[in-house]
Formats: C-alpha cells, structure tokens, sequence
C-alpha cells in the first residue's frame, strides 16, 4: 500500500484534472454569490468555466489588493461566503490582512505536508509557530487533529523552555521556522540539555538553504522537510521523500487549482518556465478565484519517484511583487510610505535586508537633508518596530544617494 495520506494523492493526472475541472462552474457560482466576488466576476458566467484556458480569461486578484479591499469591506473585500461571526477564527497579520478560519476540520489542509514529514497516530509534535493573531499554529493544530498526535503548544520565543519542553516531554517531530529551530539546537548545546528526540522537522514561513538543511542533520535532525503555505490559502505545497529520499520540488495539496502567470500579468506561463503562483481554491466559507500570491516559482517537468501524483513546482523562488518576508513575517511597501509618513525628514526610503536566512539584517536607507544628524534615528527604529512588528536598523544617507528605480524593499539575502 502506497505510503500517502488518502486515495487523492495517488489518483491518475487526467483523473484529478477532471475531477477539479468539474467542479469549477459550482466553485465560481459559490464566489459570485459574496458581494466581493459578485463585483470581481461580473458578467462571468460560472457554466462556461469548465477548461484551464477558461479559468485563464477570468481577472487575477492579487494579494497585494487585500488590504484596499478590505478597508472597503471589513474584515474580508466582500470575499468571505461564510459569515464573519460563523467562522471559528478571525486572524490579523501585519499590513494589517485579516483572514478566516472556518470550522470544518483540517480546514487548512494542512495533514498533508505533516503526513509527508512522518507524523503519525500517537506521535508528540513540538508546535512552535505563533499562536499570537497568526494562523500557522492553528494550521498544525488541525493537521494534527486529523491525524490523531498531540500536540506541545509551544509558540514561538521563551528558547530555554523550548529546551526544557523537548528534553523532558521528548516529541518525535518539530513543526515551525527553521531559524528558530537552530536557535533551539544552539540553547541546547549551550544548557548541556538533551534533545535527540526530535527526528523530524517540517519548516515553514522562512526560506530553508540545503545548507541549513545539512545543518540540521549534523546536528541530530535527519529527516527534514519544507512545506509552503500562506496565511489566506493554507497548504499550496509540500515536500515528500521515497525511500528515505527527498523528492524534487514539492507535491500540490488536492483541493486546488495552480497555475504560475508572468508577473504582472495573468497569462500563464510554459511548465518549467518561472513566474507567479496563482491559485484557485475549492473553500466552502472563503473561495479564491486566480488568486495570485506574489510568489515566484516553476511547475517541474520532470516526473517525481513515488506514489504521489499531483504537479510539483520548485518551491518558494522569491517575491514577485516587493512585500517580502523577512523571519516569518510580511514587511509591506505601504509599511515603509508610513514610516516616512511618521518623519517628515525622510525625503526618499529604501527598506535593504541582507544577510542569510536566520540571519537576516533589514535596514532602512534614509535620504534626509543633513545625515550627520543622528537625533532623529531612535525615533524612526521605535516606528520600524511599532509598523512592522520587526527590529530594524536605520542608516542616513545624503539626498540623492538612493538608485531611482522605485524600489522600495529590496531583498539582497544570499539564498544559496
């Protein structure tokens, strides 16, 4: 028996195909009927959208609208079918975006990329991503849930009691950024304390280099894997292993609809070309229709080993738009306007993060009359924090000295 969580993972392409294309016309009839959507697809008729190249004719909703439509139609653009006070969980991250949860189970699918990284009935997982107005940890308490293992509440933060937790209750599996999980291995080493028990990880929100990878593995963790996924969406993709071996790329979750368009447009692109991550999703209480999330990545052309058969894409390729993520967290262009917006004295802004995963910089390039002048910086790091819920650095700089090419968040990190 094929070693996957249920029967749809192991169905023919043309099968799934089928199937989803299917239930596309009940999908688009179900948008239309919230007032978002009825206004976004006006004029659609959902019968007529039974083919990709059907869906490919209807307009992209990009994720960088949500925060303008939602000011226009608290707390969701009019996108939600299921009422507000009917879901099980209204969430808020910075921007600020709000997204639902609703209350059907595993309703983030997220026991997919949990099955794949080697949770099990009666497995102890180690949970260490927010649980503060955030959705990912509620992602892996569903998960969970489906697949009957307990769960340890971490959260993220209070590194010794990390620690302390995983040495004496012992779980099998970490779940959370990979950053942070090397902070804990690094507590560890440093407080003599014992946590081999932990075999298996599953990474999300931060990029994961092979190099940190490797890492892991030195360090007691062989079996780790990366899962993409997103605040409003849920699951989109997740790694898996054959054998013991990691797979290429990473496998699609069942219940969507992916196609990768040219940046700033919604024409898709040849398989193995790159470009953005559009994604239709069949939610009962919170559809999306050609929703693109401003990530780069490429479908694989090359057949995966296994017994899974959905497309794979590469994984998380970079940004297509400038919001970037910077250790788990969306920093906005809209952010950096409100800083300046706060300091009057900044004539032009550009938010640099360097450095490397789990040990990233982000500083803001400030163009002012008189650099020389540093009374003002301590204010303007306080605002950094207070808008983006990040700690930043500030540097000075002669009016001018800023390249003038409209960028306004500029990701130099080395990702190799």
């Amino acid at each position: 028996m094929a070693d996957t969580l249920d029967s749809l993972e192991t169905r023919t392409p043309e099968q799934r195909e089928s199937d989803l294309l299917a239930r596309l016309p009940a999908l688009i009839a179900q948008a239309k009927s919230a007032p978002g959507w009825g206004r976004i697809l006006d004029g659609v008729d959902p019968a007529a959208i039974t083919s990709r190249a059907a869906l490919a004719q209807l307009p992209v909703t990009r994720k960088s609208d949500l925060k303008t439509l939602q000011q226009e139609a608290l707390p969701f653009g009019g996108l939600n079918t299921t009422a507000p006070n009917r879901m099980a969980r209204l969430f808020m991250s910075p921007g600020p975006i709000f997204d639902p949860q609703g209350r059907g189970g595993d309703w983030w699918r997220f026991s997919r990329p949990m099955y794949a990284a080697g949770v099990r009935a009666g497995g102890l997982l180690q949970n260490c991503f927010s649980y503060h107005f955030t959705p990912a940890a509620f992602m892996v308490e569903a998960g969970a849930a489906r697949l009957d293992c307990t769960v340890i509440p971490a959260g993220a933060g209070q590194t010794e009691m990390q620690v302390q937790a995983m040495a004496e209750l012992k779980p099998d599996t970490y779940i959370g950024t990979p950053s942070f999980l090397k902070i804990i291995i690094e507590k560890a080493r440093e407080m003599g304390a014992d946590i081999g028990s932990v075999k298996h990880a599953l990474m999300g929100a931060e990029a994961l280099p092979e190099s940190l990878r490797a890492w892991f593995r030195e360090h007691g963790v062989p079996h780790v894997f990366q899962t993409y996924a997103s605040a409003d969406i849920g699951s989109i993709a997740y790694e898996t292993a054959t054998d013991g071996v990691l797979d290429p790329g990473m496998v699609l979750d069942e219940e969507l609809i992916l196609e990768i368009v040219r940046p700033g447009s919604g024409d898709p692109v040849p398989d193995g070309e790159i470009g953005e991550v559009v994604v239709t999703l069949f939610n009962a209480d919170y559809p999306l229709i050609r929703f693109a999330t401003g990530d780069l990545s490429a479908v694989l052309t090359t057949k995966a080993p296994g017994a899974r058969t959905n497309t794979r894409i590469k994984g998380w390729m970079g940004r297509a738009d400038q919001t970037t993520k910077v250790r788990a967290m969306f920093v906005h262009p809209s952010q950096v306007n409100a800083v300046m917006r706060r300091h009057p004295e900044i004539v032009k802004a550009r938010l640099v993060v360097t450095g490397q995963m789990a040990n990233d910089t982000m500083t803001l390039h400030c163009e002012v009359d008189n650099p020389a002048d540093q009374s003002g910086v301590a204010a303007i790091v306080d605002s950094i924090r207070e808008l983006t819920k990040l700690r930043g650095d500030v540097l000075l700089v002669a009016r001018g000295s800023l390249a003038n090419d409209g960028k306004v968040i500029d990701d130099a990190r080395d990702y190799k």
